[in-house]
């Protein structure tokens, strides 16, 4: 699972009528109808898309290594696109470029949320919202007899602009990170229909011009108590995600916990830098409300 609960609770919402757009192109490969003759064939069958909404909530800082943090109480839109070349699902917007044995080339999003009252910020601008995109590179690194336990790493490039009338373009973001998938991880299934676990570990990178947007303090806005300060680019910390999700019939539920740790970050010495180390988390459900009737073979 590559997801972090603000790309699927946040990007996800601003992309499914996007991913949508795909359905009357992605189409090659999908069947029109099951095989009731093969047992194999009807559980990897599952529908080109699939639509759900539910509540949820995310529990964030207000930006990497803000003191303060706020929960967000969100509605939940679950949706899955299972295309040829396009998909969506849990983890976000993928457009697969090339799909080999043991690579995956895909396009990948994410985002952060607006800024506009942490204390350390007072009387500077706020941070605008930020969508970032980019390609990844899903390297296969292990899979178990059935696939039960996969291990991948992932190497993201994502240009990052501010969600605002006028967008800027603000910066690079580099990230690769390993990723664990468990399905079944408490072996009460016996299958791969149950709950799934993920881990999610990498270091962060970003050039000078994305840390100058979030911890650089202009002259104009020192104070004593806030020096003055330029960010240089390099290395932003490290994350850790833990996530535990299951599809039941008409129903999903998941939640996340995530720690990150800013300790030698380029960034580091920034003045709005309050806490290096710090936890967020979140969880949500969502009930399936409609299902394409055309059915295509999928993993998951």
């Amino acid at each position: 699972m590559k997801a972090a609960g603000l790309t699927w609770l946040a990007i996800l919402a601003a992309t499914a009528s996007v991913a949508a757009l795909g359905a009357e192109t992605a189409t090659a490969g999908a069947s029109p109808s099951a095989d009731p003759a093969s047992a194999e064939n009807q559980t990897s069958l599952k529908p080109l898309w699939e639509f759900g909404l539910g509540p949820g909530v995310l529990v964030l800082n207000d930006y990497r290594g803000a003191a303060t943090s706020h929960a967000y109480p969100l509605p939940v839109p679950y949706f899955v696109y299972r295309g040829k070349f396009l998909q969506a699902d849990r983890d976000g917007l993928k457009g697969k470029i090339f799909d080999q044995k043991f690579m995956e080339l895909h396009i990948s999003a994410s985002a952060t949320p607006p800024v506009s009252s942490a204390a350390a910020r007072s009387g500077m601008p706020d941070l605008r919202p930020t969508v970032e995109v980019g390609p990844a590179l899903d390297t296969r690194l292990y899979r178990s007899e059935g696939e039960r336990i996969k291990v991948d790493l992932l190497l993201s490039v994502r240009g990052a602009a501010t969600i605002e009338h006028s967008p800027r373009f603000i910066g690079w973001i580099y990230d690769p990170h390993f990723t664990v998938d468990i399905a079944d991880p408490f072996g009460q299934d016996g299958n791969r229909a149950g709950w799934k676990m993920g881990v999610v570990l990498g270091p962060l990178f970003a050039d000078r011009r994305y840390h100058d947007y979030f911890y650089s303090v202009a002259p104009p806005f020192a104070t004593t108590q806030r020096p003055a300060y330029q960010a240089a680019g390099g290395y932003a910390g490290t994350e850790s995600i833990l996530s535990l999700s299951r599809r039941f019939p008409h129903f999903w539920t998941g939640a996340y916990v995530r720690y990150d740790t800013l300790s030698g970050a380029a960034f580091e010495g920034s003045p709005l830098v309050k806490r290096n180390r710090y936890w967020s988390a979140g969880w949500g459900a969502a009930w399936i409300l409609k299902q394409s009737p055309t059915l295509v073979e999928a993993e998951d």
